[in-house]
């Protein structure tokens, strides 16, 4: 028998196997490329699964059957395939492996094409071009990730791997598994409320308690929290409860990271609407209407925190890829369900599982979980979802809280993360990652690649008896050579240097993007050792080592500063303001995910870097009154005070009003004159107090809110009175007039206080 049928016999026994299963599994191709797609064409030829159920994941159409590049992985999300074939000669993306493994349905196969597989980790591609940053070309990038995903083939049940060029079979895949029982259809609870063809479309017991469980928010202030893996039905069911609410008339709000991820949530709603509305129920992609008066509609998570109040149920899909605020934000809805994938492959759920959790547990909502573990589109203990878990570690977590209830700042060591240890060291490598996902709610399986081959990034952390308490990710920018720095002034872009890109291409400074600084990516700290200290304590040893330049090496080389970049809230201001690290720029636009503005701070460690950052908190307070009143505007009140407050004290100008403004601002303090009149002394006035913080000078939390919205940022009297809770205009404007009255006696000149004389008995 030649080569050709064997490939083609392995790969007709591997379909067998996993169809009696209702598994998948995994064939790889190893070799040449054009080889991997003659035995490929023959497999598709021979195996019995319609072309419309076969994907190619390649970037040439060199198939019968569908194609989509890598980059466009994300369109199959939500859908399932017979056979999905993945080339992988010209490059790996780690997230269009996750998203296409979800995609194969029970009893299908995953096909990856590849060169011989102990050349394949040195062969260079566009993703890891990606990770070629300025200064550093494409030889620096390592293969470290693809050599642990090698490993990881060879090592896991139900991956076949044939060797092309020596024409041999590696591993044949096959597990023989024992036949299964067969399973009783789910029945519905029998007090069920919602109709009975609600619970007749689940396909399994856990997807009927989900949906069970969404019969509880019908009465007030109550949550639902739907936790599962992919493949587990959590949107479907989600789909069946939003359609049975719609068609007893009420409205339901969902939104989602993006329109996509509703796709199998409207498709299952719309379906049981049709079902029992008939030609009455209005069915399309965002919005679904019924003949009672109920409603579905789909709206971006910023859009559907200004329309709360509209809708009867809110429900909110793959809530672990959205930012905590914005969770927090759509708490203020009165009956709020959260559907989320606990390890997924656009972001993994601890930042929702730990982080939100506490603040829903908090808030007065009475909360109805439900975890979903049965897989619908295939057996539980899948061998290619345990592979992809492994291989992605779309399930690394920190250590478990005993392991370091016990630690304190005097107890841990402090430890650079040489990638290659942790290549070695599967368990520190799943602990540093697991706490990195808890850093950002869109760690995703991108950044272990980066982790392992970036020649950029570089990690510290915090280790007690040898477990991760606290990690950080660093990233090198700057240093950049003077036709970068031009063609950077001049409005290119330049990857992997947000810091120096900003303060060159937005707030020219050419200059910026010379010196060399870190920048931290993320920081996290164990759950269960949190308040402690742990995380500045962490970046004090960073400041401390990179400062000193405790090394020869470019990792440990000194800089001239460090820096940070992230969505800015009142407590992560005010924690990287007690860390030494001050403000100087925040966004003009709101970050699409998160819905916050960008705060961008730096810590300066040599006399260039503090001279870098002195200009730049110098121009930042010269231009913030303006920014205020135009593009941050809407800015809370509370973050602009926490801004402001972040600014070095000794950043910009003096205080310059003219006598005659000073007695417009005293008059309208202690007399009767008008902050209407001259808006700008008043303005220039309240950036300097609240840079300054001067504790000579108490305002309380609420004037201080009133000078941000009225003389900042501009907002009218009526507004202002109504978010502060004045019961009128006129009380609002005389309490205006009081919040001036400390900061015209602590700044004011002899012109203010001559008018103060006159309105004030002593």
């Amino acid at each position: 028998m030649n080569a050709d049928a064997d490939v083609v016999s392995l790969a007709r026994a591997l379909h067998a196997e996993a169809e009696r299963a209702n598994e998948r599994r995994m064939l790889v191709l190893a070799g040449s490329r054009n080889r991997g797609y003659d035995r490929l064409e023959s497999i598709l030829d021979a195996l019995p699964v319609p072309i419309t159920g076969t994907t190619l994941v390649g970037p040439e159409d060199r198939l019968r059957c569908e194609q989509r590049r890598q980059v466009d992985a994300s369109d199959l999300l939500g859908t399932t395939r017979d056979v999905i074939a993945v080339d992988g000669h010209d490059e790996l993306q780690p997230n269009a492996l996750g998203k296409v493994t979800g995609a194969v349905d029970g009893g299908g196969l995953l096909v990856l094409l590849t060169p011989p597989l102990e050349a394949w980790p040195e062969r260079r591609g566009a993703f890891a071009d990606s990770l070629a940053v300025p200064p550093f070309d494409l030889d620096d990038v390592t293969g470290r990730f693809k050599r642990r995903l090698v490993r990881t083939l060879r090592a896991h049940r139900g991956i076949a791997i044939v060797d092309l060029e020596r024409d041999r079979c590696e591993a044949d895949g096959l597990t023989d598994p024992a036949p299964r029982l067969a399973t009783e259809p789910p029945t519905p609870p029998s007090d069920h409320r919602f109709p009975t063809a609600a619970y007749e479309a689940c396909l399994t017991a856990d997807q009927v308690d989900a949906v069970a469980a969404f019969e509880s928010l019908r009465g007030t202030e109550r949550a639902v929290v739907l936790e599962a893996d992919r493949g587990r039905g959590k949107s479907s069911a989600a789909g069946l409860a939003a359609g049975a609410v719609a068609l007893d008339g009420e409205d339901v709000l969902v939104t989602a990271p993006a329109a996509r991820n509703v796709a199998e949530l409207f498709d299952r709603a719309g379906a049981l609407c049709e079902r029992l509305g008939g030609d009455a129920a209005t069915v399309d992609s965002r919005q679904i209407e019924t003949a009672a008066g109920g409603s579905i509609e789909f709206r971006e998570p910023t859009a559907a925190v200004d329309t709360l109040e509209s809708a009867d149920i809110v429900i909110v899909d793959e809530a672990a890829a959205l930012p905590v605020a914005t969770l927090e934000s759509l708490l203020a809805a009165d009956r709020i369900a959260f559907a989320t994938t606990i390890h997924g492959y656009e972001g993994a759920g601890r930042g929702f599982s730990v982080r939100f959790r506490d603040r829903l547990a908090e808030s007065d909502h009475a909360v109805t979980d439900c975890t979903l573990v049965e897989p619908i589109r295939y057996a539980a203990g899948d061998p290619v979802e345990v592979w992809a878990f492994r291989a992605l570690l779309l399930d690394a977590r920190p250590p478990v809280d005993q392991l370091v209830t016990d630690a304190t700042p005097e107890t841990v060591e402090y430890r650079r993360l040489e990638p290659d240890a942790l290549l070695a060291d599967e368990r520190l490598l799943r602990e540093a990652f697991g706490l990195l996902v808890l850093a950002h709610y869109r760690t995703e399986p991108n950044d272990l690649a980066r982790l392992l081959d970036a020649p950029n990034l570089t990690a510290r952390a915090l280790l007690h008896d040898g477990h991760v308490v606290s990690v950080a990710l660093l990233a090198r920018e700057g240093g950049l050579p003077a036709d970068t720095r031009a063609m950077m002034y001049e409005g290119g872009r330049v990857r992997g240097n947000m810091l120096p890109d900003v303060l060159t291409s937005q707030l020219r400074d050419e200059a910026a993007s010379e010196l060399v600084g870190r920048r931290v990516v993320r920081i996290a700290t164990h759950h269960a050792a949190r308040s402690r200290g742990f995380g500045s304590h962490l970046l004090e040893r960073i400041r401390t080592e990179f400062a000193a330049g405790s090394g020869d090496d470019d990792d440990a080389a000194g800089v001239d500063w460090l820096g940070t970049g992230f969505g800015a809230t009142p407590g992560l201001l005010e924690f990287w303001r007690e860390n030494d690290y001050r403000t100087v720029h925040v966004s003009t636009t709101r970050n699409d995910a998160s819905g916050e503005y960008s705060a961008l701070m730096l810590a300066p460690t040599s006399d260039e870097g503090r001279a870098l950052h002195d200009r730049h908190a110098d121009w930042f307070v010269r231009r913030v009154a303006a920014l205020s009143s135009d593009a941050l505007d809407d800015l809370a009140p509370d973050v602009a005070r926490a801004l402001l407050r972040s600014v070095d004290a000794d950043a910009g100008p003096p205080l310059s009003i003219t006598a005659h403004e000073w007695r417009v601002v005293a008059g309208a303090a202690y007399g009767p004159g008008l902050f209407d009149v001259d808006p700008g002394p008043f303005r220039d006035l309240v950036v300097r107090y609240l840079v300054d913080d001067p504790d000579t000078v108490s305002l309380t939390d609420r004037e201080e809110r009133l000078l941000v919205l009225r003389a900042l940022q501009g907002h009218g009297w009526e507004t202002v009175a109504d978010r502060l809770g004045y019961h009128s205009t006129g009380q609002c404007m005389r309490a205006l007039g009081d919040a001036f009255c400390p900061l015209v006696d602590h700044y004011g000149p002899d012109a203010a206080l001559e008018v103060r004389a006159r309105f004030v008995d002593e």
